[in-house]
Protein backbone atom coordinates (compact mmCIF):
# COMPACT_ATOMS: atom_id res chain seq x y z
CA UNK A 1 0.00 0.00 0.00
CA UNK A 2 1.07 3.22 -0.76
CA UNK A 3 2.48 5.17 2.18
CA UNK A 4 0.00 8.62 1.97
CA UNK A 5 -2.90 5.77 1.29
CA UNK A 6 -1.52 3.82 4.26
CA UNK A 7 -1.95 7.05 6.48
CA UNK A 8 -5.37 8.04 5.03
CA UNK A 9 -6.83 4.64 6.16
CA UNK A 10 -5.37 4.92 9.33
CA UNK A 11 -6.64 8.53 10.29
CA UNK A 12 -9.53 7.61 8.96
CA UNK A 13 -10.20 3.59 8.16
CA UNK A 14 -14.22 4.33 8.14
CA UNK A 15 -13.61 7.04 5.36
CA UNK A 16 -11.28 4.24 3.67
CA UNK A 17 -12.31 2.75 0.44
CA UNK A 18 -9.69 1.69 -1.86
CA UNK A 19 -6.39 3.35 -3.70
CA UNK A 20 -5.64 2.30 -6.90
CA UNK A 21 -1.84 3.11 -8.48
CA UNK A 22 -1.66 3.53 -12.05
CA UNK A 23 0.59 5.27 -14.14
CA UNK A 24 2.61 6.74 -11.12
CA UNK A 25 -0.65 8.17 -10.10
CA UNK A 26 -2.27 7.69 -7.12
CA UNK A 27 -5.80 7.59 -6.87
CA UNK A 28 -7.68 7.09 -2.98
CA UNK A 29 -11.49 6.00 -3.23
CA UNK A 30 -13.06 7.45 0.07
CA UNK A 31 -16.85 7.33 1.13
CA UNK A 32 -18.77 10.79 0.43
CA UNK A 33 -19.52 11.04 4.41
CA UNK A 34 -15.73 11.13 4.94
CA UNK A 35 -14.88 13.50 2.34
CA UNK A 36 -14.22 16.21 4.30
CA UNK A 37 -12.50 14.75 7.06
CA UNK A 38 -10.25 12.98 4.75
CA UNK A 39 -9.72 16.61 3.27
CA UNK A 40 -8.98 18.47 6.01
CA UNK A 41 -6.44 15.79 7.35
CA UNK A 42 -4.45 15.69 4.08
CA UNK A 43 -4.39 20.03 4.19
CA UNK A 44 -3.65 19.73 7.61
CA UNK A 45 -0.97 16.70 8.65
CA UNK A 46 2.29 18.18 8.28
CA UNK A 47 3.59 15.11 6.15
CA UNK A 48 1.32 15.62 3.55
CA UNK A 49 0.34 19.36 3.53
CA UNK A 50 -2.23 18.99 0.36
CA UNK A 51 -2.20 23.05 0.40
CA UNK A 52 -3.68 23.24 -3.37
CA UNK A 53 -6.53 21.71 -5.07
CA UNK A 54 -6.15 21.91 -8.49
CA UNK A 55 -8.92 20.69 -10.11
CA UNK A 56 -12.47 19.26 -8.47
CA UNK A 57 -14.96 17.49 -11.63
CA UNK A 58 -16.88 14.88 -11.77
CA UNK A 59 -17.82 11.85 -13.24
CA UNK A 60 -21.20 10.40 -14.80
CA UNK A 61 -21.74 6.40 -14.87
CA UNK A 62 -25.23 6.26 -15.74
CA UNK A 63 -25.62 2.37 -15.09
CA UNK A 64 -23.41 2.11 -12.31
CA UNK A 65 -24.70 2.61 -8.40
CA UNK A 66 -23.85 5.33 -7.45
CA UNK A 67 -24.15 7.08 -10.44
CA UNK A 68 -22.13 9.73 -9.80
CA UNK A 69 -18.47 10.80 -8.52
CA UNK A 70 -16.76 13.76 -7.50
CA UNK A 71 -13.07 13.66 -8.23
CA UNK A 72 -10.77 16.02 -6.21
CA UNK A 73 -6.72 16.67 -7.43
CA UNK A 74 -5.15 17.34 -4.73
CA UNK A 75 -1.02 18.88 -4.86
CA UNK A 76 1.29 19.58 -2.44
CA UNK A 77 3.69 22.70 -2.89
CA UNK A 78 6.06 21.64 0.12
CA UNK A 79 6.48 17.83 -0.91
CA UNK A 80 5.53 18.32 -4.47
CA UNK A 81 3.59 15.30 -4.51
CA UNK A 82 0.13 14.75 -6.54
CA UNK A 83 -3.22 12.80 -5.08
CA UNK A 84 -6.30 11.75 -6.49
CA UNK A 85 -9.74 11.74 -4.35
CA UNK A 86 -12.47 10.24 -5.69
CA UNK A 87 -16.02 9.58 -3.43
CA UNK A 88 -19.45 8.16 -5.16
CA UNK A 89 -22.83 10.20 -5.18
CA UNK A 90 -25.89 8.64 -5.53
CA UNK A 91 -28.78 9.72 -7.76
CA UNK A 92 -31.53 9.71 -5.49
CA UNK A 93 -29.17 12.14 -3.03
CA UNK A 94 -27.01 13.99 -5.05
CA UNK A 95 -25.01 15.57 -2.71
CA UNK A 96 -21.54 16.01 -0.89
CA UNK A 97 -19.62 18.03 1.61
CA UNK A 98 -18.46 21.03 0.23
CA UNK A 99 -14.56 21.38 0.52
CA UNK A 100 -14.87 25.35 0.11
CA UNK A 101 -13.88 26.07 4.10
CA UNK A 102 -10.24 23.98 3.10
CA UNK A 103 -9.57 25.24 -0.12
CA UNK A 104 -11.23 28.47 -1.95
CA UNK A 105 -10.55 27.13 -5.24
CA UNK A 106 -13.40 24.66 -4.50
CA UNK A 107 -16.03 27.50 -4.69
CA UNK A 108 -16.30 28.27 -8.89
CA UNK A 109 -15.24 24.36 -9.29
CA UNK A 110 -18.42 23.10 -7.02
CA UNK A 111 -20.73 25.77 -8.34
CA UNK A 112 -19.45 24.27 -11.92
CA UNK A 113 -20.15 20.39 -10.87
CA UNK A 114 -23.57 21.57 -9.70
CA UNK A 115 -24.60 23.74 -12.55
CA UNK A 116 -23.46 21.20 -15.06
CA UNK A 117 -24.26 17.68 -13.38
CA UNK A 118 -27.21 18.40 -10.66
CA UNK A 119 -23.96 17.72 -7.33
CA UNK A 120 -24.98 19.56 -4.72
CA UNK A 121 -22.76 20.72 -2.17
CA UNK A 122 -23.53 20.53 1.71
CA UNK A 123 -22.31 23.72 3.58
CA UNK A 124 -21.89 25.42 -0.13
CA UNK A 125 -21.05 29.30 0.73
CA UNK A 126 -22.79 30.28 -2.30
CA UNK A 127 -23.99 27.68 -4.51
CA UNK A 128 -26.39 28.41 -7.58
CA UNK A 129 -25.69 28.31 -11.23
CA UNK A 130 -22.18 29.77 -12.70
CA UNK A 131 -22.56 28.65 -16.55
CA UNK A 132 -25.93 28.30 -17.10
CA UNK A 133 -29.02 30.72 -16.57
CA UNK A 134 -30.35 31.26 -13.14
CA UNK A 135 -33.92 29.83 -14.99
CA UNK A 136 -32.40 26.96 -16.78
CA UNK A 137 -34.52 23.87 -15.91
CA UNK A 138 -34.40 21.10 -18.75
CA UNK A 139 -31.65 18.82 -17.19
CA UNK A 140 -27.78 18.84 -16.50
CA UNK A 141 -25.92 19.22 -19.56
CA UNK A 142 -22.81 17.01 -18.75
CA UNK A 143 -25.07 13.75 -17.97
CA UNK A 144 -24.74 11.15 -20.11
CA UNK A 145 -28.23 11.42 -21.02
CA UNK A 146 -28.72 14.92 -21.61
CA UNK A 147 -29.16 15.22 -25.32
CA UNK A 148 -26.14 15.84 -27.45
CA UNK A 149 -28.30 18.71 -29.33
CA UNK A 150 -29.76 20.09 -26.32
CA UNK A 151 -33.12 20.25 -24.93
CA UNK A 152 -35.37 22.42 -27.09
CA UNK A 153 -33.40 24.16 -29.23
CA UNK A 154 -35.08 22.66 -32.65
CA UNK A 155 -38.56 24.23 -31.61
CA UNK A 156 -36.00 28.02 -31.04
CA UNK A 157 -34.39 27.28 -34.36
CA UNK A 158 -37.54 26.91 -35.88
CA UNK A 159 -39.39 29.47 -34.74
CA UNK A 160 -36.16 31.97 -35.64
CA UNK A 161 -36.10 30.62 -39.14
CA UNK A 162 -39.96 31.78 -39.42
CA UNK A 163 -39.83 34.93 -37.98
CA UNK A 164 -36.35 35.75 -40.25
CA UNK A 165 -38.40 34.49 -43.07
Amino acid sequence: MHDIALKIKEACPEGFIAEKQAFGELTVIVDRAYVMEVCRFLLEEPSLDFDMLTDLCSVDFPNEAPRFEVVYQLYSLEWNHRLRIKARVPEDDCRIDSVCALWRSANFMEREVYDMMGISFNNHPDLRRILMTEDYDEGYPLRKDFPVEGRGWRDDFDRLSQDAG
